[in-house]
């Protein structure tokens, strides 16, 4: 019976002459409908179906014959079953070296020879538990049976011997050569796995090397591993390159601990080539937060090279994890503002600090010197970069001012220092006893006496206690001048404050009184032996030649 919609197109058909051609020895090609549309009634017909007296459609499914030479079907060979044996166990974490020597007993009972598959599935347990000399044994039956080791063969060899010395592996590789077999990518790896294993960064090299001119591809923790340890060996320009080798090379990207190490060892070395670029990777776009220390160490890098803005990045992470700011992170941040000729930006850090809590000392400022101290015009423009300060509405630190007049003193310029001590509440600021001790640094340096004595005057007059450097500073004041009774006064009040004298006090009453022949350089010699100081031979030649400084080499 045929389809409904086979009938409708059967009576849609036009019954029309001129759709045909005239001619009946021309070659007519039928339209594919018209097949389309035939009625498959006469075909059916004209072939009964099977048990059955009359035409109908055939009902009943396809029969099909099975196939019996089809693998599956058939049992395994024996040695097929011991392939697939050897082979779970060489690749199961449970099973070992143990089991596939079993298994191997069971062949022999049964009188099975082994192939290569079984063969390597052996060594490859051999070489797990790094049993060289069992290894070397089975290929020796290899060769006896006449089964040709192959590549896996020595790949296994290589990776057993992994734990002996490199010339284990160097033999193997000969053998390789001699029988022709060039080694592969795995070859590459287990060399390679040795050499950084063993802390041998030239190898490896030369390994990876080789790698690239053979055409063969480097394996992500391979890469890593080489760039680890060229970070940990203290090469962060290696590491550096060839991590960016690496990415821009290959689709995969490395680890972030890998760019962490890197950065680490560039900060580690000061080196600010390497520290930038692994900031921006790690902070920037790996979206990762150093720890303190190593913020720290990247803090003392962009002091040391003038980078102002990592500087400040590395600032704002630290609170970011929730580090306390402490003087410490602040005085990088000081130094790398200074170098890079930053100085307003500097005094301002250090009102920030104040502000924040955080006390800045002279070593905190030690930046700010070392810019001001190059010259004259410098050290002048410092109170202008002040004043801009001051009527932004900016609190001036006293620190600033005494780095300005430690400055001035080291040029020595005592008026400009004086200056500089005088215009302390023009900022509203109060010296403290780092300003006195640098003016009386001054003092010594131009010998005069009475503005020492006025100083020490004017500290007592602002309630500043003396510390140890002051008393120091006084004695070797006193010891200028040529009346210096003083210097052993203020020698006992600073015993009195329970200050030790350190020995170049000491040293310098000593020679003084020697060169004026006053015999109480021996007190004075006495007492340093009793503090625990030894007399240098400079000391006792000059005290021997009565006052006479030793001759140099060139003078000789």
């Amino acid at each position: 019976m045929l389809a409904s919609t086979s009938r409708n197109v059967i009576k849609r058909v036009p019954k029309k002459s001129a759709v045909w051609p005239s001619n009946p020895e021309r070659s007519v090609v039928l339209p594919v409908s018209f097949f389309r549309c035939q009625s498959t009634q006469h075909q059916v017909a004209a072939k009964p179906a099977p048990n059955s007296g009359s035409s109908s459609i055939r009902n009943k499914p396809w029969s099909f014959v099975p196939d019996q030479t089809f693998q599956g079907t058939t049992p395994r060979s024996g040695i097929a079953l011991y392939q697939y044996r050897s082979t779970g166990i060489a690749n199961s974490a449970k099973a070992g070296s143990a089991d596939v020597l079993k298994m191997c007993r069971v062949m022999k009972e049964e009188g099975l020879q082994a192939d290569i598959i079984i063969y390597n599935n052996m060594l490859s347990c051999l070489a797990d538990d790094c049993l060289v000399l069992e290894a070397w044994a089975v290929l020796e039956d290899m060769t006896s049976m006449g089964v040709a080791p192959d590549r896996h063969t020595f790949n296994h060899l290589i990776h057993a011997s992994r734990r002996l010395q490199s010339s284990a592996m160097w033999e193997i590789l000969e053998k390789m050569d001699a029988v022709g077999i060039p080694p592969d990518g795995r070859t590459f790896q287990l060399m390679i796995q040795r050499f950084t294993a063993a802390g041998n960064l030239e190898f490896a090299l030369q390994c990876v090397y080789q790698l690239g001119t053979r055409g063969l591809v480097l394996e992500l923790t391979l890469a890593q591993d080489v760039i680890r340890l060229a970070a940990e060996l203290g090469f962060p320009r290696l590491a550096l390159d060839l991590a960016e080798n690496f990415e821009a090379t290959s689709v995969r990207r490395l680890n972030p601990d890998v760019w962490m190490r890197c950065l680490a060892s560039s900060a580690e070395a000061l080196y600010a080539q390497g520290v930038q670029p692994c900031w921006q990777k790690v902070v920037g776009e790996l979206n990762l937060t150093p720890d303190e220390g190593l913020c720290l160490e990247v803090l003392h890098t962009a002091g040391r090279h003038g980078l102002s803005d990592l500087a400040t990045d590395v600032i704002r992470v630290l609170r970011t994890i929730g580090a306390d700011w402490q003087e410490y992170h602040f005085a990088p941040l000081i130094e790398a503002l200074c170098n890079a000729g930053k100085l307003k930006d500097a005094f301002g850090t250090l009102d920030l600090m104040r502000s924040s809590n955080i006390f800045p000392t002279a070593s905190t400022a030690h930046p700010i010197y070392d810019f001001l101290k190059k010259d004259i015009d410098k050290l002048d423009s410092a109170w202008k970069l002040l004043d801009k300060l001051r009527s932004e509405g900016k609190t001036i630190d006293r620190t600033a001012i005494n780095a300005i007049v430690r400055a001035a003193v080291s040029l020595s310029d005592l008026q400009r220092a004086v200056g500089a001590y005088k215009a302390f509440p023009d900022y509203n600021c109060i010296p403290d006893i780092d300003t006195f001790n640098t003016l009386l640094t001054g003092c010594i340096a131009a010998s005069h006496r009475e503005l020492g004595d006025r100083l020490l005057l004017e500290l007592k007059e602002l309630g500043i206690k003396p510390d140890a450097t002051t008393y120091e500073r006084i004695i070797l004041l006193c010891l200028t001048q040529v009346t210096y009774e003083d210097a052993f006064f203020y020698l006992e009040e600073m015993k009195a404050q329970k200050f030790t004298p350190p020995r170049r006090v000491y040293s310098a009453i000593v020679r003084t009184c020697v060169a004026a022949g006053d015999s109480r350089y021996t007190l004075a010699l006495d007492e340093m032996k009793q503090c625990g100081y030894t007399v240098s031979s400079n000391l006792q030649q000059f005290i021997d030649s009565g006052g006479q400084e030793p001759q140099s080499r060139s003078q000789r």
